[in-house]
């Protein structure tokens, strides 16, 4: 209304103001895209318990913002956990990411505990940090036992950087509540921080826009004809239910799968049976990364299925998936043989007891994971 009443009284200010106005408008648009294009990026955290091929995926995707790391203890103690994910991002340049310690122990379970179920009903093929000795000769090395306190000595060279002193629980709350609906958590290890969360802020996983975990297991076969393959076939060969980001703590799990979120997809041991991070792949990905991350890759034992990996990809990219099924997903969480057991309902069949509708990603495309995995090491690269 002022600019016409402008417009009225003078033709000469109505030249001037008309070129000021599109000036300004065009001044605006070019702001405004450059925010839309800086708020245009997917929000993610990364909840884990270590560093690996999933973060750099989601650290390089110039289309995802990562508002942080949370560790807890799965395969590794929390503690050297932190320092795996703040070592990582100094080596990928992005120490600007925070990272929050988590939970320690489980809510429940304990190395205590894990003995007297083995000694009850059998032997665990892995067991994270309680992890002592293989039980037959494997060809992947074994992590060096540590205790929750001991002092961090890391291959590449201990961090410089420092993690934030807020717990990995809060800095979840906080941050669902600074962007409801905006946030996707993926999860790659065991889920205490997630259930820490849920039970300290009930509306915690109704703010985050979804869920993404890698755990449970549901039917996989071995795919792949190697060593390695074979290796890890047998933690579902006799026990196919079974997976360790879920049984290390039942309780959590269970409580992270009944939490109302509103969007879940559950990537379960079954798709990493097709893939492995192969001395090829690891090579193909160092030839086009920076010196840093190239010895990084280099130095990166070869064999392991890419689980971790699968669930950032589907994320970044969803037609990645082959095939997948809607089902509602709880975990076992009564002391017993099939403690930590994935359980799971076609809809209808399900008890009603909070379970949450889930998207289960049966099978994936091997050869366009590897192809993400390539192009996204090298973003980035001068």
């Amino acid at each position: 209304m002022t600019h016409s009443t402008t417009f009225v009284q003078s033709p000469v200010r109505l030249r001037t103001t008309s070129v000021a106005w599109r000036f300004g408008l065009a001044l605006l648009l070019l702001v405004s895209t450059g925010t839309a294009n800086a708020e245009g990026k997917r929000k993610v955290i990364i909840d884990d318990d270590g560093f690996g091929m999933m973060h750099i995926m989601l650290l390089k995707d110039p289309t995802v913002e990562v508002l942080g790391l949370t560790s807890v203890t799965g395969d590794l103690w929390e503690k050297q956990a932190v320092a795996s994910a703040l070592r990582g991002l100094e080596i990928i340049g992005r120490t600007d990411v925070p990272v929050s310690g988590g939970a320690v122990y489980p809510l429940v379970n304990s190395e205590a505990l894990t003995d007297r179920w083995e000694a009850l009903y059998g032997k665990l093929v892995w067991k994270g940090a309680w992890m002592k000795q293989w039980v037959e000769p494997t060809a992947q090395s074994l992590v060096v036992y540590h205790g929750p306190d001991d002092p961090i000595d890391l291959p590449e060279g201990n961090p410089k950087i420092k993690a934030s002193e807020e717990l990995a629980a809060n800095f979840l709350i906080r941050m669902v509540h600074k962007y409801p609906g905006e946030i996707t958590i993926i999860a790659a290890g065991p889920m205490t921080n997630l259930a820490l969360a849920q039970r300290l802020d009930p509306s915690f996983a109704g703010l985050a826009k979804e869920l993404v975990y890698m755990g449970g297991s549901f039917n996989p076969q071995q795919m792949l004809n190697n060593r390695s393959a074979s290796d890890f076939a047998r933690e579902y060969m006799n026990s196919p239910r079974r997976e360790f980001n879920i049984r290390f703590d039942p309780e959590a799990a269970s409580i992270m799968s009944r939490s109302p979120w509103k969007k879940v997809t559950v990537v379960p041991a079954d798709p990493a049976t097709a893939t492995q991070m192969t001395r090829s792949l690891l090579d193909r990905m160092a030839n086009v990364a920076t010196p840093e991350l190239a010895a990084h890759l280099r130095l990166q034992p070869a064999g392991f299925p890419l689980w971790d990996e699968i669930a950032a990809a589907v994320w970044i990219d969803p037609t990645l998936v082959r095939s997948s099924e809607t089902l509602f997903v709880d975990y076992n969480s009564q002391f017993g043989p099939s403690y930590g057991d994935t359980l799971s309902w076609r809809p209808g069949y399900e008890p009603g007891l909070g379970e949450r509708k889930a998207t289960v990603v049966r099978t994936i495309d091997p050869e366009r994971l590897e192809a993400l995995m390539i192009k996204l090491v090298s973003e980035g690269k001068r």
